[in-house]
């Protein structure tokens, strides 16, 4: 669970969803709305604030940090790499070629770019 929410904040930061100076629920709030412990939060929380992504200001609460384009190009291409490795990594299991995996990934861009999905 930690670290799926982790990379959804991470997400909705680096895509520009959540703006700078955004303020973020209190760990208390998201604990409870995520049904989860208050310890995975706070986790959650400093990982990001170490990353420079979040920043906590006592007694006001965790903000959306000022992120530079270099670094949200960084962050954004290293997500869609890991994405692709892992679905490589799948594929090489599946005994899928990779004439056939990159015919996949021509589709899907082409399925997306019109709106659709498979």
């Amino acid at each position: 669970m930690y670290q799926q929410i982790k990379e959804q904040i991470r997400e909705l930061i680096v895509s520009g969803t959540l703006q700078e100076g955004t303020l973020l629920p209190s760990i208390r709030e998201l604990s409870a709305d995520l049904s989860c412990s208050s310890i995975t939060i706070r986790r959650v929380y400093q990982d990001l604030e170490n990353e420079k992504l979040l920043v906590t200001r006592q007694g006001t609460g965790t903000f959306v940090a000022s992120v530079d384009e270099g670094d949200r190009s960084r962050y954004r291409s290293t997500a869609v790499a890991e994405a692709f490795k892992t679905a490589v990594e799948l594929g090489r299991r599946m005994q899928c070629a990779e004439d056939e995996m990159r015919k996949m990934v021509e589709d899907l861009l082409l399925a997306t770019r019109k709106g659709e999905t498979k």
